[in-house]
């Protein structure tokens, strides 16, 4: 087996990287989704066998795309796909984009669920629907549980046509139960509201939870839902932009496709689909040392806020690399709080309130990192919150 060096310190800088490129030379930057580490070596040595061919023409569309994400649902989630319902799609936040041209109209309400994935607050407004907030319950150590009597009201409204489900959910790394899921399930069926499922983050799951699939509930589930899925964020591939959807029924299918074709967006790219073939197909050691290693970075990152920045307290992390710390025993205003942590801490984080309702406070930490990046960035945090 293959064995990847996650320690490895490699210089981001200057490589029009935009984790590193935005803020300045002695700031570390624990912001944006993308990993710190080097991609699987199979993927660089197929990306570099093929770079080396020298011609880059139109690709043909072979079923090589659809079934690595058949064979990945299969082994990892024990979903049983097939190949017909994947369809092709320019990264994730697209695909949600043509699933709101597809299943709902202008003036529709869509549902989500607070504090929210940021671009969801773009998306939505920006093509002229309306958010409808399900604010998520903040319990005692830090975990977060659905107001489902608010989800149901939401829901119920006449102009609501759709559900936009973050699983696990980003930024509180809250990973949903199978009861949980089949409420959701249940309740927009009883409304007739289309579910997306982003789940991106879907490999990213610590002991003691299990993702499971939106569409793998229930045929009824599955008929009644898109499912976005993208390896990005497992194997540090964000920049090729490309993911899939999976959407089991033949009829949503044809509804999903039919604005990727106005917009002439199902045009597939070679140094797209090609690192997400060999991922799924060949890096499966990679996934699973990953989340070992990111493992290790959580209860780093657990024990030395504990025991040496009490005010900031961390969640209840069940899944993700971005793990929201409580920093509200600081006293900060949100913009106070960001220009500390960026100026005085020289660690760049996102800053709570731009997830929406209930994220004023916090600041969303990404681990994914070389642990002597993380010990270095807790540090420097420390130091700065002793000289308040």
């Amino acid at each position: 087996m293959i064995k990847h060096n996650f320690d490895e310190l490699i210089n981001r800088k200057g490589t029009e990287c935009k984790k590193w490129d935005t803020y300045a030379d002695d700031v570390i930057p624990m912001w944006i989704a993308d990993t710190d580490f080097k991609c699987p070596q199979p993927v660089i040595d197929a990306m570099v066998k093929r770079a080396e061919h020298g011609i880059y023409g139109y690709p043909v569309n072979d079923k090589n795309f659809e079934e690595a994400i058949v064979n990945w649902q299969k082994k990892r989630f024990g979903w049983k796909i097939e190949a017909e319902w994947v369809e092709y799609t320019p990264a994730v936040i697209p695909a949600i984009v043509y699933a709101i041209y597809a299943f709902t109209n202008p003036g529709d309400n869509i549902v989500i669920q607070m504090p929210a994935y940021h671009p969801f607050h773009a998306i939505i407004p920006n093509n002229g629907r309306h958010i409808l907030g399900n604010n998520l319950i903040l319990q005692e150590d830090g975990s977060y549980e659905i107001d489902f009597e608010n989800l149901e009201s939401l829901l119920s409204q006449k102009r609501t046509t759709m559900f936009l489900l973050c699983s696990p959910h980003n930024p509180t790394g809250k990973c949903f139960t199978r009861e949980e899921l089949n409420k959701i399930s249940e309740l927009c069926l009883k409304h007739n509201v289309f579910v997306v499922s982003d789940e991106i983050h879907s490999d990213i799951i610590y002991k003691g939870s299990k993702h499971i699939p939106f569409g793998s509930l229930s045929q009824e589930a599955a008929d009644n839902c898109v499912v976005c899925v993208n390896p990005s964020k497992t194997f540090n591939i964000a920049g090729v932009r490309t993911g899939a959807a999976v959407i089991p029924n033949r009829r949503n299918h044809d509804l999903f496709y039919a604005p990727l074709e106005n917009l002439k967006a199902y045009g597939r790219t070679i140094f797209g689909t090609l690192p997400i073939e060999i991922s799924y197909n060949e890096c499966d050691y990679y996934a699973d040392q990953l989340l070992e290693y990111l493992e290790g970075n959580l209860e780093y990152l657990q024990k030395f806020l504990a025991e040496k920045i009490p005010k900031i307290k961390i969640g209840h992390p069940q899944a993700t690399y971005l793990i929201w710390l409580n920093c509200k025993d600081l006293n900060m205003e949100p913009a106070k709080l960001q220009k500390f942590f960026i100026e005085e801490a020289k660690v760049a984080m996102n800053e709570g309130s731009t997830f929406g309702d209930g994220g004023a406070g916090f600041m969303r930490m990404n681990i994914a990192c070389p642990r002597a990046r993380l010990v270095k960035a807790l540090n420097q945090i420390e130091k700065s919150v002793n000289m308040l």
